[in-house]
This record gives C-alpha cells, structure tokens and sequence, in this order.
C-alpha cells in the first residue's frame, strides 16, 4: 500500500502528529482538571515556595488564555496536519507545501517560547538545569528538541523532499 502521507513520514509523522498534540494537551488537562491554576502557575519558575493558595482573577484569566493557546496549538497540528494527509493522499508535493508552511511557523513560535521562557527564568536558576523542574524542562528542553525536529524536517533528514530543497524543474514534476 502505498504511503498517503509522504510528507510526514515514521518519526516525524509519530512526532508531529501524536506526541507534539498529545504533549500540548497536558498543560490544558492540568489547569482545567488537576492540580489546577495555582500549581501551573507556581511551577512556571522552580522553587520549593509552596504553591499559593488563590490566585488574582488576572493572572486566571491569563492562564487561562495561555493553556487555550497550548490547546490551540495541539489541534492545529492534529487537525490541520490529518486534514493535509486526507485530502491530499497522491500530492506528495502539495502535503509537503502545507506541512512546511505549518512547521515553520511553529519553529519561529518554538524559538520565541524558548528565549522568552529561558530569559524569564531567574539568573540564579537560568543556567542550572539539573535545577529546573518539568515545566521548565517542557518549556525549553522539549521544545528545542522539537525545533531541532524541525529544523531536521525542512533539511531532508530521514525522508524524501518533494519541495523544499528541490529545483523548480523537480517541483513541477511532482506537482
């Protein structure tokens, strides 16, 4: 059988597809169902503070709205990258097109989550990661590691590009 999602192939297709959503998913089920704000609130910055008992209805709502961007996020990749696959099976060149677009905005968004993410950190604890708890660790070790990903996607690592990297003549073959 042919494969219907050229552009996304194994790992990256396992990646991209199910653990990246699944992974952004976890902060939303950890806000909305348990532990709750107060502790998504309290492990953004590693300390052994205990976490606050309230939390002011602003710094809520902006939990709030951060986790519907988390969310947000997981169904696009999910969503949008099965829809690419569905509706384009034997356009390998167009999958490749659709996916890129939608990778390379996530890499500038990876990119930006990490430096904003390591810079708001306190100096103390910015440059210790044995010291950094799971947050932070998903704040930034994980999402280098899935801009690397990327970065290994739009290089041809591991796959066959129908697209990117090819010469106008070898795209329009494929189109």
């Amino acid at each position: 059988m042919p494969d219907d999602f050229a552009a996304l192939p194994g790992f990256y297709r396992v990646v991209f597809l199910h653990l990246e959503p699944m992974s952004t998913f976890i902060p939303v089920i950890s806000v909305w169902v348990a532990p709750g704000a107060n502790w998504f609130f309290q492990e953004q910055v590693p300390s052994d503070a205990p976490t606050p008992t309230s939390l002011d209805d602003r710094t809520r709502m902006i939990i709030s709205q951060l986790v519907n961007c988390y969310l947000l996020l997981g169904l696009l990749s999910s969503i949008v990258f099965r829809a690419v696959r569905n509706t384009l099976p034997n356009n390998p060149s167009a999958q490749e097109r659709l996916i890129g677009a939608s990778l390379l905005a996530l890499a500038i968004a990876d990119a930006t989550h990490v430096l904003v993410s390591f810079f708001g950190l306190p100096e103390s604890v910015r440059y210790s990661p044995q010291n950094w708890n799971g947050m932070t660790h998903g704040n930034i070790t994980i999402t280098i590691l899935l801009f690397v990903t990327r970065v290994a996607w739009f290089a041809g690592i591991g796959r066959t590009r129908f697209y990117f990297g090819q010469k106008e003549n070898q795209r329009a073959k494929s189109d």
